[in-house]
């Protein structure tokens, strides 16, 4: 969906997953300093909107989800995955309930795989699935804004910001008075910088959440059946994810970033050398310059310099080996 908010002045269009949004409105590092500031908005409305009413929601999704929601408190902000039986990431869910309904933001593009599958085990529970893309758009408020949250929006709390759940009519006058705007880039920026995965970026076909630091905050460990928790369990037990996420610090000489999907090998073993993982996310930062999430080998030697195709990178350890 293309947002209204485009028509700002220097908005330039994101490209690719995060397209129907601004890339950035004309400054990039300055709107990421106004967010680490706690100021100005991040327009998500293009991420996916899908909602579960009926008196059976929370125990009906505490089935199928990786997190512990049947006690969910109103209000409280959490996040869940859905994996595959063999216990690869499927979906990722940003919720919140509100006393009568969850609110869940996804990626877009992906609310109407989660809705089939959604659909498909709702069996007799008193539950019904809603696509709610079209009349909600999603809005980032960063940790430490006093903007304030209009009273029709659903509010999700993190440490990170808040997240709105604002009815799509009301996006441009949100705007309007909870400027100024920041683009995809640079909170995707600071998401690199707080080590935060994303699906479809830090994941890949056969991505566990061990792999990307998800246990405890979106997969809990001691709750019943879901599908996928048998390989959760045996890896957290009786082994070891085969690969972990990593920060990079990238050498600020080059112009280009490496982009997602960049073979990353051991710098000793020089260009020929064996790959050992791979770009997820790259970004430059306004204070740390030119960073990256990727995934290596577990057995990569946590001080070993790597090479990002031509790019020189140190890193810094998110999962541990």
């Amino acid at each position: 969906m293309k947002s209204p908010l485009l028509s700002l002045p220097g908005a330039v269009p994101a490209e690719g997953v995060d397209e129907g949004v601004a890339a950035h409105y004309g400054d990039l590092f300055r709107e990421q300093r106004a967010l680490a500031d706690g100021t100005g908005f991040v327009d998500l409305s293009h991420r996916g909107v899908v909602t579960v009413t009926g008196d059976d929601r929370l125990s009906w999704l505490h089935l199928l989800l990786t997190q512990h929601v049947s006690d969910l408190p109103t209000g409280q902000a959490t996040e869940a995955l859905i994996l595959s039986a063999n216990g690869h990431i499927e979906h990722a869910l940003y919720l919140v309930d509100d006393g009568t309904t969850v609110w869940a933001h996804v990626e877009p593009g992906s609310q109407e795989a989660l809705i089939a599958y959604l659909e498909s085990m709702k069996f007799f529970y008193r539950v019904e699935v809603a696509d709610r893309t079209a009349d909600t758009a999603v809005v980032h408020l960063p940790a430490g804004s006093i903007a304030q949250a209009p009273a029709s929006a659903v509010v999700r709390e993190t440490p990170y910001g808040r997240d709105l759940f604002l009815p799509r009519e009301e996006l441009e006058a949100f705007a309007d008075q909870a400027g100024p705007a920041a683009g995809i880039l640079a909170h995707e920026a600071l998401r690199v910088e707080q080590h935060r995965p994303r699906l479809g970026f830090e994941t890949d076909h056969r991505t566990i959440p061990h792999e990307l630091g998800w246990i405890g905050t979106a997969v809990h460990l001691q709750k019943g059946c879901y599908r996928g928790q048998e390989t959760v369990a045996r890896v957290q037990n009786l082994g070891k994810p085969p690969r972990r996420l990593v920060f990079l610090h990238l050498d600020g000489s080059e112009v280009h970033l490496p982009p997602n999907g960049a073979e990353i090998r051991l710098a000793d073993d020089g260009p020929d050398g064996r790959k050992v993982g791979f770009v997820t996310t790259s970004a430059r930062h306004h204070e740390l310059g030119p960073v990256a999430l990727a995934l290596v080998k577990r057995n990569v030697p946590v001080d070993a310099r790597l090479m990002a195709e031509e790019t020189a990178a140190a890193q810094e350890t998110v999962v541990e080996p």
